[in-house]
């Protein structure tokens, strides 16, 4: 098996890995905060401060969540051959230090 891809808990730390997302933050020269999801097209945002932007790309990412959702119900009917189950991502509170940057 190679180095990438030895298994921690059944899976591999590749599918580990690919089951993740990275929220990203950056500080603009104008100030504040710009955060980002590369994984998700369309989830970025701004805040004044990082706990601001945290909340706000969370926000972001509902929001893109919900109208992708309504999509998938307007092109599905109920009695179409879905199969249709629920998936809940967790959220991990992140430290300044997690990124290399401090206050």
């Amino acid at each position: 098996m190679r180095e990438g891809a030895r298994r921690q808990g059944g899976r591999s730390r590749r599918q580990e890995q690919e089951s993740r997302a990275r929220q990203a933050f950056e500080l603009p020269e104008e100030g504040g905060y710009s955060g980002y999801v590369a994984e998700i097209p369309g989830a970025n945002t701004q805040g004044e401060t990082l706990e601001e932007a945290r909340e706000n790309l969370s926000e972001a990412i509902q929001l893109i969540l919900e109208a992708n959702r309504e999509e998938f119900e307007r092109k599905f009917t109920p009695t179409a051959k879905v199969t249709r189950e629920r998936l809940v991502l967790a959220q991990r509170k992140f430290r300044i230090s997690d990124w290399g940057f401090r206050n």
